[in-house]
């Protein structure tokens, strides 16, 4: 059996095999801490949709439409 001896006067290599041989797994869990977003901050990727909306083609192909039969029947 070996003879006790305390950490603090164990050698860096023994340590570490010792915390080594202790340490175990956290399993299934993450330890990586976590907090809910903040409600009111501003977020630049909200902000960016509203570019790539599909509605403002719509609109502009009505309002083009409606340019085109409007000056036909002008011209007429």
């Amino acid at each position: 059996m070996d003879k006790f001896i305390p950490l603090e006067k164990l050698s860096k290599r023994k340590k570490r095999e010792l915390m080594a041989k202790q340490r175990r797994t956290w399993g299934s869990i993450n330890p990586v801490t976590r907090k809910p977003e903040n409600p009111k901050a501003y977020k630049r990727e909200k902000a960016r949709k509203w570019n790539d909306d599909s509605s403002a083609d719509v609109l502009f192909i009505l309002s083009d439409g409606l340019l085109k039969a409007g000056s036909s029947s002008a011209a007429a």
